[in-house]
């Protein structure tokens, strides 16, 4: 889509071919017939230090579906409330320490023991072997106690990356805590979506796209990349005239960018261009990291938190959604999950839900292995800590989706194998945030990913222009302390 608005943007003619009914990939959402709305398979929430989706949602006007948080806010086991806030008016990297210094989650000690540790991380350059370690055992070597990992840095990374501590490398997590947490004052803050993914990258952007001028064809599935018949050996002399559809539909192109997750590119290439292309020959070195969300709907609130992070559980992240004006149909014979521990596709016969919360859970391996019932009834069982409006109150539906290849793992090593935008054949691009953008698997590598494909097909053309946007300036301060 990024790579359809900005080619469109500067006069060319575009084709965008979507093999799902919807845009969006996998920021996507599914219908609930039970609650008359679509629902999202994940929560997607957009940091500050993501410069690039921030534009591009500027210039698709879509703004308005956000709302920005600048506090966190932290339950702890037991269920005291504890808020993250930066310091209103020292220079970053000073205000994010002062936030943490506040955040009483940690003992003196261990909060401490956090600002130096990020300091360190942020800070220092790290040797190739150092950067490819775990992640978990560089912050034991740096004298983090069980209770500082379980409580800030596994919600901090894990939610960031969508990957357990034992298998992120040190180099993404210093990513995180360098340029989401301390680059600049407004990195850390969140961007929630505020109506469902499929009315944003659906239809408010498909509509921005039409007003561009980008054909759209979903959905269509694009079966393979036509290579010349005349084509040369030779990676240099190589050109693909088109594409098949997976009805059998041949169309010709003069470019063609491929923005398709990483595990489905290799089968799009002819085998004479994949000869020629060794960075895909090891694509089989990425691994997939699971996202399930719970969707949960309550006869009333159960917190007045907007969003709550949640440590020490399975439960990850709690969003609490706008409200819906349509009504949840009650079962026949339905009874409460909470109290009669029934099935979580029971719905019980009471007045209609209004009360939509979300739970995420990244790296989420043990809750895609469990019975839906099972997870329902443990996440719900978590979520009673938050007080008594949350025990008290009856679950009326739930839904949970859960994407096994949501993103793939920053693990150890992986990041020499990220390909760019360049393939063997010299009208064929890569684009997708698993391409070597510098960015772990979010939506802004995506967004990064398709402003680079399109900078590639423009400088075919004779054109050669930037289209990234820079990251958040960084003060005197910031350079000198954690580097430019």
């Amino acid at each position: 889509m990024t790579a359809a608005a900005e080619l469109a943007a500067r006069g060319m003619r575009v084709v965008l071919f979507e093999q799902r009914k919807a845009l969006g990939g996998r920021a996507s959402s599914f219908y609930d017939p039970r609650a008359g709305i679509q629902i999202d398979h994940g929560h997607h929430a957009v940091m500050g230090c993501c410069t690039n989706v921030l534009d591009l949602l500027h210039r698709a006007d879509v703004m308005d579906c956000f709302q920005r948080e600048r506090v966190l806010n932290f339950v702890a086991p037991g269920g005291r409330v504890h808020r993250f806030a930066p310091g209103r008016w020292l220079p970053a990297p000073l205000h994010l320490l002062v936030g943490l210094w506040r955040l009483r989650l940690l003992l003196p000690g261990e909060r401490l023991g956090v600002m130096r540790t990020m300091s360190r991380l942020a800070g220092r350059r790290l040797s190739e072997t150092e950067s490819r370690r775990p992640i978990e055992t560089w912050l034991r070597w740096q004298g983090e106690s069980d209770r500082a990992i379980e409580q800030f840095w596994t919600p901090l990374l894990v939610s960031a990356l969508s990957e357990t501590l034992d298998r992120i490398a040190v180099a993404a997590a210093r990513k995180v805590c360098r340029d989401g947490m301390l680059a600049a004052r407004d990195a850390y803050e969140l961007y929630l979506p505020t109506c469902s993914l499929h009315a944003i990258f659906h239809e408010r952007m498909g509509d921005w796209l039409r007003r561009l001028g980008v054909e759209m064809r979903l959905p269509a599935r694009v079966a393979r990349v036509q290579q010349h018949p005349a084509a040369q050996p030779k990676r240099a002399r190589m050109r693909a005239v088109g594409i098949t559809l997976a009805n059998g539909e041949s169309l010709p192109f003069d470019f063609i960018i491929l923005a398709v997750p990483w595990h489905s590119v290799r089968g799009l290439l002819p085998a004479e261009m994949l000869a020629w292309m060794p960075e895909l020959a090891v694509i089989h070195r990425y691994e997939p990291a699971p996202i399930t969300a719970v969707h949960l709907w309550f006869d009333r609130p159960i917190t007045p938190l907007p969003h709550a992070v949640l440590p020490g559980r399975m439960s990850q992240w709690l969003f609490r959604l706008p409200q819906s004006n349509r009504s949840i149909p009650a079962a026949a014979n339905g009874r409460s999950l909470v109290n009669n521990r029934q099935s979580a596709d029971i719905s019980p016969a009471a007045p209609p839900a209004h009360d939509h919360y979300q739970v995420l859970i990244s790296a989420a391996y043990e809750a895609a292995a469990m019975p839906k019932e099972r997870l329902v009834e443990r996440v719900v069982g978590e979520l009673h800590e938050l007080g008594r409006d949350a025990r008290d109150a009856q679950l009326q539906h739930r839904r949970v989706s859960t994407q096994l290849r949501a993103v793939f793992s920053p693990a150890a090593g992986l990041e020499p194998y990220r390909p760019g935008p360049d393939t063997a054949a010299e009208n064929v691009v890569l684009a997708g945030d698993w391409t070597a953008t510098g960015w772990p698997s979010t939506l802004e590598s995506a967004v990064r990913s398709g402003r680079m494909a399109a900078e590639r097909v423009l400088e075919r053309l004779g054109c050669s222009e930037s289209l990234l946007t820079p990251d958040l300036p960084r003060a005197r301060l910031t350079r000198w302390l954690i580097g430019p």
